[in-house]
């Protein structure tokens, strides 16, 4: 039986656990995104250094990439909403650390990166259970439009976010840090309201071979391998969020509220494009409408890399989130449909390694290049590498480029 995508653009939300859960990862994220602008500045202000804004991605990775074992299976085995739950209390306590860093005018890049890590762990386990939790709240024919207002309540709070972040913090860290914790706060609550839905619970015995299951269900599935692999590789030579401070304050030459507008503008175009997908989703050619994005996000990336320019920055940043949108858009709906619920935690977990590589990894990348060869090489260099992924990628995953339609896309024949 064929999955019929629904025609209505608000159908997840006539879903009351849904719209619980959709709160409050939207309050999550704008909460994170303002302690990443804080933070960010902070440091930068405080070390003039460009590697250690890398490193601020790279502490937030490790422990994704160390627990990757055990953060899925521990989505596919327990009660996911509570993991979200006590994820969420712990993102407040880190939230509450670097208030209280503040207060105490006690800033140290050692005592930041240790509440990163726990920031990081906590992310590594979060991320699954959430992207996990999702499918669960709504029936499969809603879960298009359900994956598409995931993407724009982050989208949305990667716009308000950074510039509020920017806003608060020009007016005091105190602010900045104290809004942070209360959202944080509010979105623990919010997911211990959502009922605990069904879910279909691995009870097989903890084995390498039940561990490993989610890495031999990607590397089975092309499809599946090229649209993580492809983000991945994309994204870590393209990504430039670790470098907006030195932009901000060197090269376009403004405060803490231009970085939170540079920051903000990739969600501007991406949200754009969400809400868009979101009563019209894409029903042919899903492969190329990935790819194209995947290409159009390297030719942003260099724009943004060659301007000196605040306006002609702000609109290659959009188009990067535009395109990184598109992208994202057809990548995760393929992941969730393709992939048994049973197993979706520890494949989820793999993806979230996958995308934190991408994106704090990434990040890393262009901190230690900066600081070798200068920050506009370091992003222009990432762009061009950005545009030949999406070539090679298109080349060596026919069946991914052949994917026509993202209904019920696994009965499609691609090869």
């Amino acid at each position: 039986m064929s999955v019929h995508l629904s025609g209505d653009r608000f159908a997840a939300f006539r879903h009351a656990s849904y719209l619980r859960f959709f709160l409050s990862r939207f309050l999550a994220a704008f909460a994170t995104q303002i302690l990443s602008v804080s933070v960010g500045w902070q440091m930068y202000d405080e070390t003039k250094s460009a590697f250690y804004l890398g490193l601020i991605g790279l502490f937030q990775f490790l422990p994704a990439l160390l627990l990757i074992l055990v953060t899925g299976s521990v989505a596919d085995r327990h009660n996911r909403r509570a993991i979200v739950a006590i994820c969420m209390i712990v993102s407040a306590l880190c939230g509450a650390s670097f208030l209280a860093l503040t207060l105490m005018d006690a800033f140290s890049p050692v005592l930041v990166f240790a509440i990163l890590v726990v920031f990081g762990i906590e992310r590594a386990f979060n991320a699954p259970a959430t992207q996990s939790l999702a499918p669960n709240l709504v029936p499969e024919e809603d879960l298009p439009n359900a994956v598409a207002w995931n993407s724009t309540s982050w989208q949305t709070a990667s716009i308000l976010g950074p510039v509020a972040g920017g806003l608060l913090y020009g007016v005091s860290p105190v602010v900045a840090y104290s809004v942070a914790l209360a959202f944080f706060s509010t979105a623990a609550l919010l997911v211990f309201l959502v009922e605990r839905p069904t879910q279909r619970v691995s009870n097989k015995a903890v084995t390498w071979t039940t561990v490993l299951a989610g890495f031999r269900f990607i590397w089975s599935e092309k499809v599946v391998l090229g649209a993580i692999s492809l983000d991945l590789f994309a994204v870590l030579l393209g990504g430039a969020v670790a470098l907006m401070p030195i932009f901000a304050r060197d090269i376009l030459v403004l405060g803490p509220w231009g970085l939170g507008l540079l920051r903000a503008a990739p969600g501007i175009g991406a949200i754009l494009v969400a809400i868009v997908l979101a009563g019209f989703p894409v029903r042919h050619n899903a492969g190329l409408f990935m790819f194209a994005g995947v290409a159009l996000f390297g030719a942003g990336t260099i724009i943004f890399g060659l301007s000196e320019t605040a306006w002609i920055s702000i609109v290659a940043l959009m188009l990067m989130g535009a395109a990184d949108m598109a992208s994202v858009y057809v990548r995760e709906t393929l992941i969730a449909l393709w992939t048994p619920d049973d197993v979706r935690g520890r494949v989820n977990a793999v993806n979230m390694v996958f995308v934190g590589a991408s994106n704090e990894l990434g990040e890393f990348r262009a901190g230690t290049m900066a600081s070798l060869v200068g920050a506009v090489p370091a992003v222009v260099i990432g762009g061009v590498g950005t545009l030949a992924v999406a070539i090679l990628w298109a080349t060596g995953f026919p069946q991914l480029r052949r994917i026509d339609s993202l209904d019920a896309p696994r009965r499609q024949d691609t090869r």
